[in-house]
């Protein structure tokens, strides 16, 4: 099947609409016409740092409507609304006992993808979906069922920065209601992160970034106080005075050193 997909053909290159093929369905497959897809710095960095070797298809925060099954697929069905996320094999002994982000073969079925250059074909997709296309082939393991009136563009970032986030404190952290959580960078995962310390019950939810924007919504949202850091904040100072002496949790969805220290 021909469909249309931004392709990274170089390391650190603008992407490029063209034309490639999709392989054909398999028994296990579904077949989704692409709505919306998030844009994570995950694909940036897919692009610029030779993470996977181009000619590529990345992007893993796809939404759509399912045009058509595998012979094998019994809970879903063409018409259906979908959010993609990753993939997972669904026999490794993490998948087996329920922990399918951490499935043994993670990095062959996520990290990467390629175009077969003699037939232009999607042969492996990144995250196991390459949802920077108008279609995208996934395995019924990496699809979830929402409601048709929910927004898709709204949605798709579901499959990646708000599981991400929400996951981190929720079912790692596990904060324990009346304590106190920092979340180092607010963008998608960290706002994720302030919403599931709110559901979590923590008594001081506080939110530090470099932009005020973020730092803004982040308070809506249900973070206590904001901290805008930055090379003349001393953060960890200022985190002893909002809370009376520390947080129990904190979370870096950032890796930036600025936002942090």
């Amino acid at each position: 099947m021909k469909i249309q997909a931004a392709i990274t053909q170089e390391t650190g290159k603008p992407f490029e609409i063209s034309d490639v093929e999709l392989p054909e369905l398999g028994p296990k497959d579904v077949l989704i016409k692409v709505k919306a897809s998030g844009i994570c710095h995950t694909d940036v960095s897919g692009r610029d740092t030779g993470m996977v070797d181009p000619p590529a298809v990345l992007g893993h925060e796809g939404a759509g409507i399912i045009e058509e099954t595998g012979t094998e697929v019994t809970d879903l069905q063409k018409g259906d609304h979908v959010v993609v996320s990753f993939a997972s094999c669904g026999h490794c002994d993490n998948c087996m006992t329920g922990h399918p982000a951490h499935c043994r073969h993670y990095g062959e079925l996520n990290l990467n993808s390629h175009i077969d250059q003699d037939t232009n074909t999607l042969v492996s997709r990144f995250f196991g979906q390459s949802s920077f296309a108008t279609y995208s082939l996934v395995n019924q393991r990496n699809v979830v069922k929402i409601d048709e009136d929910m927004d898709l563009a709204l949605a798709a970032p579901l499959g990646c920065g708000l599981q991400t986030g929400a996951s981190s404190v929720l079912n790692v952290l596990k904060p324990e209601p009346g304590s106190s959580i920092a979340v180092y960078g607010v963008g998608a995962v960290g706002l994720s992160a302030i919403m599931a310390a709110k559901i979590a019950g923590c008594k001081n939810i506080i939110a530090v970034d470099l932009h005020e924007n973020r730092l803004e919504l982040a308070e809506e949202l249900g973070a206590t106080a904001s901290i805008k850091s930055g090379k003349d904040v001393n953060i960890a100072e200022k985190i002893q005075e909002i809370t009376g002496g520390g947080v129990q949790h904190a979370l870096d969805t950032t890796g930036v050193d600025m936002v942090v220290a």
